[in-house]
């Protein structure tokens, strides 16, 4: 199977998360060809499918999306057209991640194994109808793999440089402080909610949550906004809210930080309102004959040794992490989300060579 054909055909599909564009189609029916059974998942309004084919040894599923963030505008080709130019194929996508995807069908065609593919169409959108559906799915079925690669891309500099073996946990929070309207001349007369909301923000950013580990930076607790949404110069507002982020390492989770948020507000904003989403927890893969496999598979094919790491945001790979072993590996993502985003076409041929040396090890 031709790796580059196959990209260009899931590029030429404007998939524009959550439209699918035709571009399952396309892959469902290469898969069938090479003798997998396809199962088409569609939850509300997003497209994903299951493809599994049986074979010896130990069962390495690869996840990946088919949305992919809009265009925008300023683009030198087509961002749906596949152009290649110079050795490159543009398109958007073509990193983030349908490039991986083609590569690993196209690995798939070449050996045998036990290998399936989690594909969703609901990565770049909400995140709620895509994989975590899929993965229950999985389960209920007995379909849950040994191990699982996700073809984000987490090259930095070079094919083969990086890989992730785990990722932060991402938590939204917003306060809102209620008070007492009032004119600023007779604050008497009103409760200003900011007055409560300040220091209860300074005692949450005065220190660290921690010093991180050898794994994970430590985590960050940002503030996003404060508001209170007053047009006047001189009205004390009835309610003051404000909105943070936080990126926790493996020595936190949502549920502690949650309390800890609400114990800061009992002291400086008794009564605060506190509303917390969840976007993931953090995760850390333990080394094993799974993250071995692919360390050599990339030795193998790019002479690379390449680092694990848990940096950036999160990834499907956190729900993946739940069910069974999951590492993600994938092209070198500078041009992802970016105008002209584009691959070395020789790059692809390159992924595919480690994804079926991967499948080779770790099926074998």
């Amino acid at each position: 199977m031709d790796v580059l054909a196959l990209a260009q055909s899931l590029l030429r599909c404007p998939s524009v998360t959550p439209a699918d564009g035709g571009t399952q189609a396309v892959l469902m029916a290469q898969l069938e060809a090479l003798g997998f059974a396809v199962t088409r998942l569609r939850f509300g309004e997003i497209e994903n499918f299951y493809a599994e084919r049986p074979g010896a040894g130990a069962h390495l599923c690869f996840a990946g999306h088919t949305d992919v963030v809009p265009p925008g505008e300023g683009w030198r080709h087509d961002p749906f057209g596949g152009v290649v130019d110079g050795g490159m194929l543009y398109g958007r996508g073509a990193v983030d991640m349908k490039g991986a995807i083609a590569a690993f069908v196209a690995a798939a065609a070449r050996v045998p194994g036990h290998v399936s593919l989690l594909i969703t169409g609901d990565e770049e959108g909400v995140a709620t109808d895509g994989t975590v559906r899929v993965l229950e799915w999985m389960a209920a079925h007995g379909k849950i793999p040994d191990f699982c690669v996700v073809g984000e891309p987490t090259s930095r500099a070079v094919l083969g440089d990086v890989v992730k073996i785990g990722r932060r946990g991402s938590m939204n929070a917003r306060i809102t402080v209620t008070g007492r309207q009032g004119h600023a001349a007779y604050p008497h007369l009103a409760d200003n909610p900011i007055h409560r909301l300040v220091p209860a923000l300074a005692a949450m950013t005065a220190q660290p949550l921690d010093a991180g580990n050898a794994w994970f930076e430590p985590s960050s607790l940002q503030i996003t906004s404060v508001d209170v949404g007053n047009t006047a110069t001189n009205v004390i507002p009835a309610a003051a809210t404000a909105m943070l982020n936080i990126r926790f390492n493996n020595t936190h989770d949502s549920a502690g930080l949650t309390e800890w948020l609400r114990g800061v507000l009992e002291q400086f904003a008794p009564g605060a309102d506190l509303q917390v989403q969840v976007s993931g927890e953090a995760f850390l893969t333990q080394a094993g004959q799974h993250t071995v496999a692919l360390t050599r598979a990339i030795e193998k094919v790019t002479g690379i040794t390449p680092e694990q790491n848990t940096g950036g945001g999160t990834s499907d790979a956190r729900f993946i992490a739940r069910y069974c072993p999951v590492a993600e590996f994938g092209l070198v993502g500078v041009s992802m989300h970016r105008t002209d985003e584009a691959v070395e076409v020789a790059a692809l041929t390159q992924l595919a060579d480690i994804y079926k040396t991967l499948i080779e090890d770790f099926c074998g």
